[in-house]
């Protein structure tokens, strides 16, 4: 089974514009569509869509509008209950495929909340093959919150394979922590990378559809001889990249129209961990990694890809020295 942990779950609210977003303009919407959101929810939905065990760990009340789409979906989950609603993050698109978010800050968790949050993770724990700890932090929580729940976990189950997946100051509280608290794997774009060595990364992916990958790879190396034994970094329209012990390689796949890119990053690392817990070489995994993310940017909203929507034989894997 692969266990996700989702502590600031949301409904994703989608809307489709026919023409570019006009600041302070009246605009009618093509599509509005609503689903259960959030990174760990996201994962978990694409591994459940393959048949693969999942549970998703995550806060919300009893009466929380989240939950009858999480249960809509069939996506098995386990809740603690808390005082506010989850929040709602909103995502607008344009007919080109960009895409605006804006993102709600999350229900606060309080301390006998963040107590039980970590109880069940305990108890799950124990037959998970892998934990992927996904998204934003909400209010209430410090910011080293991932280092410390790693740490937890590790004294129960130190064979357990951790996944982080995070931005900002969290993925930072991640990366300064490895000393005693590394995780196995972190899935971080451009951005997210370039935020923690100090850099615009949005540069970097620039770069990388230019065919320069050179700063990508360094700062991968950099946080791979930090401790982190797997870096897999995503490139947007170039593709993704992953360092892990056997090496290093790069996927990409011809140039296409994106209808939505929200959820792209959780589907390409819910493709890759299927490939793992399957015994796929890191090639594979990655190639299938791709795949999954590419499927993603086709369908609408926050709608995660099932294997019907792969198309692999337009992904391109290439080992790199």
């Amino acid at each position: 089974m692969i266990l996700t942990f989702t502590p600031n779950p949301s409904i994703d609210r989608s809307l489709e514009l026919s023409a570019p977003l006009q600041r302070g303009e009246v605009q009618r919407l093509v599509a509005s569509r609503r689903a259960p959101g959030g990174k760990g929810i996201n994962v978990a939905h694409s591994l459940h869509l393959a048949g693969h065990p999942t549970l998703a760990i995550l806060p919300a009340r009893a009466d929380d509008p989240l939950l009858p789409l999480i249960n809509r979906s069939g996506l098995p989950f386990s809740r603690v209950e808390i005082e506010e609603l989850v929040r709602i993050n909103t995502t607008v698109t344009e007919p080109d495929g960009t895409t605006t978010k804006l993102n709600g800050p999350g229900a606060t968790l309080s301390a006998r909340a963040q107590i039980e949050l970590t109880e069940k993770l305990l108890n799950h724990s124990c037959q998970a093959q892998w934990l992927v700890m996904a998204g934003s932090l909400p209010p209430g929580v410090p910011v080293d919150w991932y280092s410390q729940l790693i740490r937890t976990v590790r004294s129960l189950r130190p064979e357990l394979k951790i996944v982080v997946d995070t931005s900002e100051g969290p993925l930072r509280e991640v990366v300064a922590n490895v000393a005693d608290a590394a995780p196995d794997l972190i899935k971080p774009n451009a951005l997210e990378l370039g935020q923690l060595l100090g850099t615009d990364g949005r540069h970097w992916e620039q770069q990388a559809e230019q065919g320069n990958l050179a700063p990508v790879i360094r700062a991968a190396r950099q946080l791979n001889e930090q401790g982190i034994p797997e870096v897999l970094v995503t490139l947007g329209p170039a593709g993704a990249l992953l360092l892990c012990p056997e090496g290093l390689w790069y996927a990409t796949g011809p140039e296409m129209r994106p209808v939505s890119t929200v959820g792209a990053g959780d589907a390409l690392l819910g493709g890759y961990l299927l490939g793992r817990v399957r015994g796929m070489s890191p090639e594979q995994c990655l190639g299938q990694a791709v795949a999954y993310g590419r499927a993603a940017v086709e369908l609408p909203g926050t709608v995660m890809p099932s294997p019907g929507h792969l198309q692999p034989t337009r992904v391109t894997v290439t080992r790199l020295p």
